[in-house]
């Protein structure tokens, strides 16, 4: 496995929009979670060293996305998607706010994240921490993750499982609505505009 450079996303990035801009799912299969999933709370850390915590992301819708960096499928596809999303929000997408939160912090280092992000949204946000930290706040939101040990314990070539989904908050940072990383971009779109309007934005 190796990890994605610039061009290799930009490439990727082009494509699959145009594979997005034409998919449309006859039937949501996103959740109410409002009064089942806790409330958005973190500390982690982003680019610079910086300590970021929900705090920072008061008054922003979040979608919220676990993944990894190293990913060679599910991850890029799903931030194609969200990246899309925000895009289709217009004027309100500065109301809206990417955080992409990495499980594989040993090889996804604040800096090396937020720049893959960057690839897919220039005000996406990457966050990282120690493994506590990651571990706290996945076991919060019920993420299932592992980390295969490789076989030469300085080997940065192992593969991650971890399960999908894309969390989104309102702006008070309550968990409002759980999407499958399959949902359609016209649907998601709607649904976060219809939580933009129900906060008054």
């Amino acid at each position: 496995m190796k990890f994605w450079n610039t061009r290799l996303l930009a490439g990727f990035v082009m494509a699959t929009m145009l594979g997005f801009a034409s998919l449309a799912q006859a039937q949501s299969t996103i959740h109410n979670v409002r009064g089942f999933l806790p409330d958005l709370r973190f500390t982690l850390e982003g680019a610079g060293g910086k300590t970021v915590t929900q705090d920072t992301f008061k008054g922003k819708t979040v979608l919220l996305f676990f993944g990894y960096a190293s990913c060679p499928d599910i991850c890029p596809t799903t931030m194609v998607q969200l990246a899309q999303v925000v895009k289709n929000l217009g004027v309100q997408a500065p109301d809206a706010q990417i955080l992409f939160i990495s499980v594989d912090p040993h090889r996804d280092t604040p800096d090396a994240l937020q720049a893959y992000v960057n690839a897919f949204d220039k005000n996406a946000i990457g966050l990282t921490g120690t493994e506590k930290q990651v571990a706290d706040v996945a076991r919060r939101y019920r993420v299932a993750y592992q980390i295969e040990k490789p076989k030469n314990p300085k080997s940065k070539d192992y593969e991650v499982a971890h399960s999908r989904g894309v969390y989104i908050f309102d702006k008070q940072g309550h968990a409002e609505l759980l999407a499958p990383d399959t949902e359609s971009v016209d649907t998601l779109t709607q649904s976060v505009k219809a939580l933009l309007a129900k906060n008054g934005k």
